[in-house]
């Protein structure tokens, strides 16, 4: 009963629907169970009768009452599931997937670009200087061209209470319409096994009224703002290898290899949606990220508790 009942729960559940596109992929999924459960009972009913006319030569019943249990097993093995079959294909070539496929470009009011690595999300939004990691953001009700692209191997990005899933594939761009009908946060996942963290690839979809999106635009493009506190974490953060991987910009850290933390500490969470952004958490993973999520590009660099404490003191004035 336990199974049963988790089976569909959580945020990440197809029968929690909160677009358009997503409302037609639960209701095709319902009349697919619907279809299934009629075939299946009608399989169980003929087992029954077979198992109690077993002693019986030939089929089931007798006599004149044969002729019923030719139609039965034409219909249920045959009839039913051939209608269901192409009732259901057609529904979903024609219907749910036709309305639910890479939009034009024409018709779209924003458009992100969402890359997959090993095992976090970059997103970028084109026109702006705006770069973030594991968190889409985007307003209401407006109807988004996400493209998707992977820097090393096959991603499969899926953000199930919005859209349908679609794979990131080396060399190639993939497209998908994103629209949220309410605010909200939507959790995603990377759906294509890609290494050891794939499990902990997440992310976040921020669904949010226009102005308070563009109010986060604006802040998301903006250099990280210069501060005279926490000047020795700062030092620390451009001599030790921080600075060859990460990128803030307006400072001389330019590197790309890991997330952009131009605006940390204005992220949910840390690590691919592993871990909250908090002070203790973000010490915990400078400190031992292979701890945390083993196998991530991330080294341990074997600081000190004064360097860590020093790091995350200036990390925290990244906002």
């Amino acid at each position: 009963m336990a199974t049963v009942l988790l089976s569909g729960c959580g945020k990440q559940s197809i029968l929690s629907f909160k677009s358009p596109q997503t409302h037609q992929i639960t209701l095709l999924w319902w009349w697919m169970l619907a279809a299934a459960s009629i075939v299946f009972l009608g399989a169980v009913v003929m087992l029954t009768v077979a198992w109690f006319r077993r002693g019986t030569r030939g089929l089931p019943f007798l006599g004149e009452r044969e002729t019923l249990t030719e139609g039965l097993v034409v219909l249920f093995g045959m009839g039913i599931p051939v209608v269901a079959l192409v009732a259901l294909f057609g529904v979903a070539n024609l219907y749910v997937i036709k309305n639910s496929e890479a939009p034009d470009p024409r018709t779209t009011a924003l458009t992100v670009v969402v890359t997959g690595r090993q095992w976090w999300w970059e997103v970028s939004y084109p026109g702006t200087r705006a770069v973030t990691a594991n968190e889409i953001h985007i307003p209401v009700r407006t109807r988004v061209d996400v493209i998707a692209l992977t820097a090393d191997v096959i991603h499969s990005f899926w953000v199930p209470q919005l859209a349908r899933k679609i794979d990131m594939v080396p060399g190639r761009r993939n497209r998908i319409l994103l629209y949220a009908s309410r605010p909200g946060i939507y959790r995603g996942q990377c759906a294509e096994f890609c290494g050891l963290q794939h499990a902990n690839m997440a992310l976040e979809v921020v669904a949010e009224p226009a102005s308070a999106f563009r109010s986060w635009l604006s802040r998301m493009a903006a250099p990280a703002a210069s501060t005279a506190s926490a000047s020795t974490g700062k030092s620390l953060f451009m001599s030790l290898q921080c600075a060859s991987c990460h990128q803030i910009r307006g400072t001389a850290a330019q590197a790309t290899v890991g997330p952009d933390l131009t605006h940390l500490m204005s992220r949910r969470t840390l690590a691919g949606n592993t871990i909250p952004n908090t002070p203790a958490d973000l010490a915990a993973w400078i400190h031992n990220p292979q701890a945390i999520k083993p196998g991530a590009l991330m080294p341990d660099l074997g600081l000190s508790s004064t360097q860590v404490s020093e790091l995350v003191s200036y990390l925290e004035t990244l906002r």
